[in-house]
């Protein structure tokens, strides 16, 4: 997001950031730039599914590094409820993009750039844990971060270009410049400190010679998510220079020049007058008092407005809902402090407004229908309860390779047909347990939850769901590898929670030499990845109806659902007669949660051939 060229720009200059020793300060984090950047880090694997509990340890390593250092973090995550179209289309572009990349990994053809399904959700559970005050944003964070870092005075931790915009006083830390790995170092007060560079607007402005307040010009002429003058149609004219289009826009030559025009006004509303002479249409078919008002908006966003979540910070009450937006008084009350706690899901309030939603992108087999047409049943339940039946929610998904839309009815099983959103929190915990588990298909009498950790349930009733509707079935080949597979990978996941801080024992070793001595190799089974794919987006759209419902089903620890090297690796050695008995003889206890979630879901591959082999594990 930002203006596309700026961060390479400011760091060509190289006289405009300064090298900075970062410590004892309050600072601002843009908590998705962060979980991108940790992410995308070589540790973490980005083909079979991902493995969330390397993600988990970065999270956790820099935090460690900024408490080390006396540096107090505050992260802002974005809840992005623009109610416009303003934003769309670049928002269709990068999901077009998030399906081409899936489809090279999916390939071998690149190894990263695509975030997994559970991150945010791993990202905000990680912060409770460590008790990093976050928030969740009900609308777009840029301007909740610039205003938290202005009434504090301090710093903005972001990669978004848009944060050289912001007339921040204490600055911006550019994140591909804080080398928090690096925090160890000593300083001369015998101080830890991260070593990084500091951004201000003061040191841009000197350097290339404009007024302050012409930022927000420079950046909406420039193009940003908000506006962009090539794909309306016109080019910019620079003395001395063809028409720029949007191939040879945003290089040194064109930030200079459009900089240099700049420089030759003092007010926004004079260089604003001043650009039906910079611009030229293509097809002298544009309407330039439209541009004009384009790029007005444009400029605005860059203005910093009081913001809503200093009380929150302070004493934990939710945003005061008269200081809200117009288009906001779509959410009821009760949902304000939960979704600002990111104990709800965000793109709720896309729903309310009735916008379009772009569904997540995973390594799976683009020769079938999307993993997220499995789930589709779950999130018409979510669409039921917020909207009411038989309204529609506009999906952008893939078909095939594509990006495309379709219309999506909201339905609600008969127990939830008299629940009110607006009552939601206060309908009795019975009726919001039966809702969730009528919409998976299952029954307390089906699946023996009470005989599971509590924590365990809500992902075996997402995989009894996923077993009934997963296509092609997980049983296509007559028995249970998949499943065997997936429930090992749980039990790993219950080793490494209850291990941390203790010696390990027999089997979580054993496991874990399967992910540090791995057979993978460079080739991915796609019949195995889309299996789990449709897996990760059953449990997602699981995970999100529990919070709608005001968690009738204890939330688990998402960092241990799921670890894609180990449950591949699995699949193969099961595949190669390893059973599941000689995984985990060495610790009955194991042994015994295995078998217990096996049985749960015996309903769902009795009469499929795996009955027999069932058995046999038992």
């Amino acid at each position: 997001m930002g203006v596309q060229g700026l961060t390479s720009f400011v760091n060509y200059q190289g006289k405009i950031l300064t090298d900075d020793h970062f410590r004892n300060s309050k600072v601002v984090i843009d908590g998705c730039n962060l979980y991108h950047s940790l992410y995308f880090n070589p540790r973490v694997d980005q083909q079979h599914g991902r493995d969330y509990d390397d993600f988990e340890d970065q999270v956790c390593e820099f935090f460690k590094a900024l408490k080390d250092c006396s540096i107090e973090p505050y992260v802002i995550i974005d809840g992005g409820s623009d109610h416009t179209d303003k934003k769309f289309e670049t928002l269709r572009e990068k999901g077009q993009s998030r399906i081409n990349q899936a489809n090279r990994l999916s390939m071998g053809l690149q190894k990263s750039g695509l975030l997994p399904v559970f991150v945010k959700q791993v990202f905000k559970q990680v912060l409770s844990s460590l008790k990093v005050p976050f928030a969740q944003c009900i609308f777009e964070a840029d301007q909740e971060i610039a205003s938290l870092a202005k009434r504090w005075n301090c710093p903005v931790l972001s990669n978004d270009s848009d944060f050289y915009i912001f007339d921040i006083q204490a600055g911006y830390l550019p994140l591909s410049h804080f080398k928090w790995q690096n925090a160890s170092v000593q300083g001369w007060s015998s101080q830890n400190y991260i070593p990084c560079k500091r951004y201000t607007t003061t040191s841009f402005c000197r350097q290339v010679n404009i007024n302050r307040q012409l930022l927000p010009v420079f950046a909406a002429i420039a193009g940003n998510d908000y506006v962009d003058l090539d794909k309306i149609g016109f080019s910019i004219k620079f003395e001395g220079y063809p028409p720029m289009e949007s191939n040879r826009k945003r290089g040194v030559v064109f930030f200079n020049e459009l900089l240099k025009w700049l420089a030759s006004f003092q007010e926004q509303q004079e260089a604003l007058d001043n650009v039906p002479r910079l611009i030229v249409s293509r097809n002298n078919q544009h309407n330039m008092d439209a541009v004009l008002q384009a790029l007005s908006l444009s400029i605005e966003t860059y203005q910093i407005q009081p913001g809503c979540l200093g009380r929150f910070f302070n004493d934990g009450k939710a945003p005061d809902p008269d200081l809200l937006p117009d288009h906001l008084s779509v959410l009821p009350h009760w949902t304000l402090l939960p979704l600002t706690k990111g104990t709800l899901p965000s793109y709720m309030i896309y729903i309310l407004l009735q916008r379009p939603v772009i569904q997540g992108v995973q390594v799976e087999d683009h020769s079938l229908p999307s993993g997220n047409i499995t789930s589709r049943p779950i999130r018409q339940v979510f669409y039921g309860l917020l909207l009411g039946e038989s309204r529609e929610v506009e999906e952008y998904d893939r078909e095939g390779k594509n990006l495309t839309s379709s219309k999506v009815e909201a339905i609600l099983p008969r127990v939830a047909q008299q629940m009110q959103l607006d009552m939601l929190n206060q309908a009795p915990h019975p009726v919001r347990h039966e809702v969730f588990l009528k919409t998976l298909g299952v029954s307390q009498s089906t699946l023996n939850l009470n005989g599971l950790p509590p924590h365990l349930g809500l992902p075996v009733a997402v995989t009894h769901y996923w077993l009934r509707h997963a296509h092609p079935s997980p049983f296509t080949q007559q028995d249970l590898t998949l499943l065997k597979a997936l429930l090992l990978g749980l039990v790993y996941g219950e080793f490494c929670r209850k291990s941390q801080g203790v010696a390990e024992g027999p089997v979580l070793e054993k496991l874990r030499g399967l992910i540090q001595n791995p057979d993978l190799g460079t080739y991915l089974d796609l019949d195995v990845a889309h299996a789990y794919s449709q897996w990760q987006c059953c449990m997602r759209d699981g995970l999100d109806l529990n919070q709608l419902l005001c968690f009738p089903l204890l939330e688990p620890q998402c960092a241990w659902l799921y670890k894609g090297t180990l449950v591949h690796q699995l699949v193969g050695q099961l595949r190669r007669g390893v059973t599941p008995d000689s995984l985990l003889m060495e610790d009955p206890s194991s042994g015994q949660l295995y078998r217990d979630m096996l049985d749960n879901l015996k309903d769902c591959y009795e009469g499929t051939g795996g009955r027999e082999e069932a058995n046999q594990e038992g």
